[in-house]
This record gives C-alpha cells, sequence and structure tokens, in this order.
C-alpha cells in the first residue's frame, strides 16, 4: 500500500477516535502504533508481520523515550504546581478582589474585575479550565447577586478564563515549543501584548455592553472603608511578584524558562507558608492535582510525539505543502484556511487535542512558506484560546455552566460570549497583519 495512502487512512482514524471522545493520548498512540506496524509489515510487498515487529517498537520506544528526556518539558509540572498551591493559598483570588475595589464605581466594574482576576489566575495556574472552574464559583454568583444580566455574568468569566492561554506561563506554548524546537521563553514574551490586548479588548466590550444596555450591571454604590483600596492593592503583591520572576526574570535573562518555573514554583511555597496561608493538607492536596494534571499532559505528549514520528514515516506532511504551494495559495488564503481548520475542530476536540493533531502539517507548511515560528505560535494559541468558547463545545462555557449557582442556561452562555467572540477575532486579525506584536519582546530579549 503506498504510504501517503496508509497515512491518510490513519489521520481519519485518529480524528474518528477522537470525535468519538477516545482519550487523546490512546487515539494518538494507538493509532500510530497500528499504522506504524502496517507500514513496516507492507512496505517490501504482501504482508510481513515478524519484520514489522521490531522497527515498530524501537521507533514507538524511542520517540516516547525523547519526549521524556525533554529539559523543556520538565516546566510543565513545575507550574501546574506552581497554580495548584497559588490557589489554595488564595494569592490568584486577591486579583480579582483587588480588581473589584478599584473598579467598583465603573459601570460594569465587576465584571471588569473578573476579567482581570480570571487573566490573573489563568496566567499564574496556566489552565483556562481551573480558571473558569475556580473564578465561576467565586465572580457568576456575587454578579448574580447584584442584578448583573445573566448573560454578562458568565460570559466575562468565560472569556476571561481563555486568556491564560496567550499570558504566560502557558501550558500550550510550552507543548508547542517542544513540538516545533521553538525557545519557551521567546514564546512565553511573544504571548505578552497579544495577551495584554486581548484582556484590554475584552474591557472594551464590557464597557460598551453596559454603556448600551446600563440595566445589565448596576452600579455598586455601596461605600468603601478608608485605606479599602490601598489594602486590597497590597494584597496582590505575590501575584505580581511571581508574574514578575516568571516575565522579568525571562525577559531580563536571569532565567530560562525552565529555570523561572523553578523559582517561582519555590517562591510561592515559601510565600505561602511565611503567610501562614498555606498548611500541609494543602501541600499534598497541590501535590496530588499537580500529578493527576502533569500524568494526563504526558501521556498526550507521548502519544502526540508518536503521531508526529507516523506522520514523517508516511510522507503526508511534504504532500501537503507540495500540494498548497502548487494551489499557489496566498499568505491570506492560508491563514483563512488554518482558522477554518481551528475553528471546525474548536468545536468537536479540546484545545491540546487540536493542536497535537494539526501542529505535525502546519509546521512544515508555515516553514515552507518563510514565516516566523514564534510568531506562528502565537496566532495558534490565540486560535485555541478562541476554541474554548466557541459553541457547541466551548469548553469554558460547559464548566461556567456546571459550576454556577444558581445555574445558568449554555445557550444563553454563548449568546454572552458571542460579543466577545468579535473583539477576539478583531485581535486575532491584529496579530496576524502585524507580526511586531508577537516579535517585539522576544527580539528584544538579553
Amino acid at each position: 500500500m503506498d504510504p501517503l495512502i496508509l497515512g491518510l487512512l490513519g489521520f481519519v482514524c485518529a480524528l474518528l477516535l477522537l470525535l468519538l471522545r477516545v482519550p487523546i493520548a490512546f487515539s494518538l498512540a494507538g493509532v500510530s502504533s497500528v499504522f506504524i506496524f502496517l507500514f513496516f509489515a507492507m512496505r517490501h510487498g504482501g504482508f510481513d508481520m515478524a519484520a514489522a515487529v521490531a522497527p515498530t517498537l524501537s521507533m514507538v520506544s524511542s520517540n516516547t523515550f525523547d519526549l521524556v528526556h525533554s529539559y523543556d518539558l520538565s516546566m510543565i509540572p513545575l507550574f501546574v504546581l506552581l497554580g495548584h498551591i497559588a490557589y489554595h493559598t488564595g494569592i490568584t483570588t486577591d486579583i480579582y478582589h483587588a480588581a473589584r475595589v478599584w473598579l467598583k464605581r465603573l459601570p460594569g466594574g465587576v465584571a471588569m474585575a473578573s476579567v482581570f482576576g480570571c487573566g490573573g489566575f489563568s496566567a499564574i495556574t496556566g489552565s483556562s479550565i481551573a480558571c473558569a472552574s475556580a473564578m465561576g464559583k467565586i465572580c457568576v454568583p456575587e454578579m448574580l447577586r447584584m442584578g448583573y444580566d445573566k448573560r454578562l455574568a458568565t460570559s466575562t468569566v468565560a472569556v476571561g478564563g481563555t486568556l491564560g492561554s496567550l499570558i504566560p506561563p502557558s501550558v500550550l506554548f510550552i507543548v508547542y515549543g517542544i513540538f516545533t524546537e521553538m525557545s519557551v521563553s521567546r514564546l512565553f514574551m511573544a504571548g505578552v501584548i497579544p495577551g495584554l490586548l486581548s484582556l484590554a479588548g475584552f474591557l472594551v466590550v464590557i464597557y460598551i455592553w453596559v454603556k448600551r444596555n446600563p440595566q445589565a450591571a448596576p452600579v455598586d454604590d455601596s461605600t468603601l472603608v478608608k485605606g479599602e483600596r490601598r489594602q486590597a492593592a497590597i494584597r496582590c503583591w505575590p501575584a505580581l511578584l511571581l508574574f514578575t520572576i516568571i516575565v522579568g526574570g525571562i525577559y531580563g535573562g536571569l532565567f530560562t524558562a525552565t529555570e523561572a518555573a523553578a523559582v517561582s514554583a519555590f517562591s510561592v511555597i515559601i510565600i505561602g507558608s511565611l503567610q501562614k496561608r498555606l498548611n500541609w493538607q494543602q501541600f499534598i492536596q497541590s501535590i496530588k492535582e499537580t500529578c493527576t494534571q502533569t500524568t494526563s499532559i504526558f501521556f498526550i505528549a507521548a502519544g502526540a510525539k508518536i503521531f508526529v514520528g507516523f506522520v514523517a514515516l508516511t510522507d503526508m506532511a511534504p504532500a501537503l505543502v507540495g500540494l498548497v504551494e502548487g494551489a499557489d495559495v496566498s499568505f491570506w488564503q492560508l491563514m483563512v484556511m488554518i482558522a477554518a481548520v481551528y475553528f471546525l475542530l474548536g468545536m468537536f476536540l479540546d484545545p491540546l487535542g487540536i493542536m497535537v493533531l494539526t501542529l505535525p502539517f502546519l509546521i512544515p507548511m508555515v516553514d515552507g512558506y518563510g514565516l516566523d515560528l514564534i510568531w506562528f505560535g502565537v496566532v495558534i494559541i490565540k486560535l485555541l484560546e478562541i476554541s474554548l468558547i466557541t459553541p457547541p463545545v466551548g469548553l469554558n462555557v460547559f464548566v461556567i455552566a456546571s459550576v454556577t449557582k444558581p445555574s445558568v442556561a449554555v445557550y444563553d452562555i454563548f449568546m454572552g460570549v458571542a460579543r466577545f467572540l468579535v473583539m477576539d477575532v478583531l485581535v486575532l486579525i491584529a496579530i496576524i497583519a502585524f507580526p511586531i506584536l508577537s516579535l517585539l519582546l522576544p527580539n528584544l530579549m538579553m
């Protein structure tokens, strides 16, 4: 059988299993292993099972071994641990409480505070889903109690949680860096300005929404206690310190991304202990949650690494590159095609699954066009960020619906999110049209 046909069959099988909700790791690893075996069994004509066993085992084991021994991979458990300890000690939620105090008199101030809180939470934890779950329990009931429109209250937390995909540290950037062999430190810096631009865009949407419909967000007219703003700002110093260690340390050349992960994880343990906000039970719980989440990510990465080997073996990527080049596709046509694929897959798959499934094909294509892979990484992460809130899956939306009490219909959350999606698309176009937004900080790094 022609290797290309075998590769296409394998890709279709993997996609079908993913659509059927088979776990990503098992789908990619299982399908890739089977079709690698078939490739070696049929490469000389006929079907020789004995000749296929050794090369299949060698290829599967070597790909997995190379991944596990990747230096960059070690930062994932460190950043995940940082996020869980910051959550259990209340460091992440302090950002929301401070923003609420400072913005309470503005139209839609509590909704804006929720976006700030979610942005800070997801930036420190690197997990949009965890942010939506935790902040959904805190912010949404409070806004509903104050009389906020349920669509505004829920959608702000859903979209705010996506900011952690771009603002460092981001697990998606780490995985992208490992599979494209790009500097994770440069990727982190590349996501800062687009992440802040997205945050500003969300605030603009809230402002316009409330200006056009003041009843959607009643003004909080409660009086402030003297010194309350100052105290709220002071309580945020641990979060600001951690963010400075990660972004400032990497940008200033003091740390690599992995070293920043280790220093920030150690710092949050020390801060939590000194402030008596971290006890032994919380520490053990954070370790357990870190092990669970990290194991899941590592299994997915291992399956994806085997899948990359399978794609390379069957020459699918060069064939796709040749097809696109033969069609004489322009830059903007290419970007629209990629965005369409991501929006389509985002309706059915989670962001990590989309990325590991598509990168083996997209990277050779983008490289062939001579495009910057750091810039392209920001485009990809922004597309994945959007997929977290697009129907019919929209993981963040369903998380908000599941944790919000009183409950809000998924339909209402999606209707609220639709306004923010318009801004997301505008930011995406800006990132594509002006690569300097992504490349300015990486190019200025020491």
